[in-house]
């Protein structure tokens, strides 16, 4: 029924749009569209918060919202140039059962609206075109694709037992009073069954399902010096069955305490360049942020876009050791789900695996529907938050070795290393947050990467020492070389990524990298002091 509404309007809309109506003058005629999409998200949620032990939040949902994405003008040059490219999607929230006539009547208030904004910006775009500059990739904003057709099964609507998660979630939360130093906390669980439609007026009509769980721990402490320090850690799944078991859950936390107690009482670093090791989940999130995000197709076009790597397809950019893919096809790795993949994008393409890199040289980028200059096609890349335009984004992001050791050998490698730099120490870096990847021209093509647990490992055979405060800095071509060997084992990164086109689900695969060079600084400190008040029920 959804599906074949939106079918319905669409042809409609399309055929009429710009078109000469009965009694409207030549004058009153508009520009028709050439090409008019409707993606609607049709999903069902449930949300438990838990801190303390206590209840904070448990609600269900079930909203659909529509984006509708219209271009005027060609492929060669529409309403979407350039600084244009957000204003493409209209969205509105969609009627929830199968009104025919609400759900049509709904889509054509969004495409009314649309096509408004798609002729206003469609008129600024040329005039923009007759008095600026000529841009460095002249490009088309649209790539010519075959329509697709997938009719996948619908998600099931969301069920869960919302009393016993709701018992699960509180005592997860509850361990955290065990630990007094832990002055906040708060424990999240997420199910999502979403089903996304597509339809074109180039004639696809796809239908996907996409279900997904998470449990998402975050715990905070602060050191007497006034450091804020974190700990966070997600548990997904496809389905909220899938899940660990409560006991691996309950051990987590404990870990997750004991870990900030720890921390707060760790000495600071200090300002540190030398050989590091990246565990596997570490140099996932690394090799995530650094380079995947450097691999986007929209980031090779654009003045405002640094493009670090346009101009090195066909070069050695990796050592020759290291092969990067991204393949959203993927479901699992291991006994782990992926939780980046998906069978199509959100422009109605196909996913595909793309290899990226290949024994250390570049040889594409990851695509979604604008060209850039040397690659015109989508190859299945193009993703979105609902609301949001597609741009080429990452899913599942594979590194892969030749060059594998045992990770106790690489640890003998990195003290080697260490002696012969004539350093004291190198450090192992257990586990890494999200960071911050500038790859804008605004601002060096840097990036920073906050640690979460990083130990100094000493040449003389002294215990290896947590350190607290560090921040990892740098640039990624001169980053990226410095790896001299990997591990055996990969490990998985499932998280949320944000960027232009929203936030979306994303992965990573990587063996633990043994680096030459990892250079650091130390975070802000913090003014604040720890809580003057002691915390209820702490032993005085």
């Amino acid at each position: 029924m959804l599906l074949d509404s939106m079918t319905t309007e669409l042809h409609r809309a399309f055929t009429s749009l710009g078109k000469q109506g009965p009694g409207k003058q030549e004058s009153d005629k508009q520009l028709p569209p050439y090409f008019l999409s409707y993606s609607v998200s049709d999903a069902s949620a449930v949300a438990i918060r838990a801190q303390f032990g206590a209840l904070v939040d448990s609600s269900a949902n079930h909203i659909r919202v529509a984006d509708v994405q219209v271009r005027l003008g060609d492929p060669k040059l529409d309403n979407t140039h350039g600084t244009h490219r957000s204003t493409a999607v209209n969205s509105l929230q969609l009627p929830l059962g199968d009104d025919r006539e609400a759900l049509k009547r709904t889509l054509w208030l969004a495409t009314n609206t649309g096509y408004g904004t798609a002729l206003d910006n469609y008129l600024r775009v040329k005039t923009e075109a007759e008095v600026r500059a000529k841009e460095e990739d002249t490009s088309p904003d649209f790539s010519e694709e075959a329509p697709q057709t997938y009719l996948g099964k619908p998600a099931p609507p969301v069920v869960v037992d919302r009393a016993k998660w709701e018992q699960r979630v509180r005592a997860l939360s509850k361990i955290f009073r065990d630990y007094p130093d832990v002055y906040q906390n708060v424990v999240m669980l997420s199910v999502l069954n979403e089903t996304d439609y597509f339809a074109s007026s180039e004639g696809s009509r796809v239908v996907t399902p996409h279900l997904q769980a998470r449990l998402v721990v975050f715990a905070v402490t602060r050191a007497d010096d006034g450091m804020d320090l974190f700990r966070a850690q997600t548990f997904e799944a496809e389905t909220i069955e899938d899940l660990p078991a409560q006991a691996e859950l309950e051990a987590a936390m404990r870990e997750l305490g004991k870990s900030l107690e720890a921390l707060r009482k760790a000495p600071l670093t200090e300002p540190f360049d030398g050989p590091a090791i990246l565990s596997g989940r570490a140099a996932a999130v690394f090799f995530h942020e650094v380079l995947g995000h450097r691999l986007e197709g929209q980031r090779q076009r654009g003045d405002e876009e640094g493009q670090t790597f346009t101009k090195e397809v066909g070069k050695e950019v990796l050592p020759t050791f290291l092969s990067v893919a991204d393949d959203p096809t993927v479901t699992t790795f291991g006994k782990t789900w992926l939780s980046g993949s998906y069978e199509y994008d959100d422009e109605g393409q196909k996913a595909r695996r793309v290899d990226l890199i290949q024994d250390g040289v570049l040889k594409t980028f990851l695509m979604s529907r604008l060209p850039i200059a040397s690659f015109a096609t989508s190859n299945g890349h193009g993703r979105a938050q609902t609301g949001k335009v597609p741009t080429g984004r990452q899913g599942n992001l594979i590194v892969t070795s030749t060059r594998t050791e045992p990770e106790s050998e690489l640890r003998k490698q990195l003290i080697e290393e260490a002696k012969k730099q004539g350093k004291p120490y190198g450090l192992y870096f257990e586990d890494i947050s999200s960071g911050n990847a500038e790859t804008t021209r605004r601002t060096p093509q840097a990036f920073q990467e906050i640690p979460l647990v990083v130990w100094r490992v000493y040449v003389d055979g002294r215990p290896d020492e947590l350190v607290r405060g560090v921040s990892i800095v740098g640039t990624p071509q001169a980053a990226l070389k410095r790896v001299l060997a990997t591990g055996d084992k990969s490990e998985v990164f499932n998280g949320e990524c944000g960027a232009e086109s929203g936030t979306i689900p994303v992965s990573a695969v990587a063996p633990a990298m043994l680096l030459s060079e990892m250079e650091t600084q130390r975070v802000q400190q913090g003014t604040a002091r720890p809580p003057i008040l002691p915390i209820p029920g702490a032993k005085q």
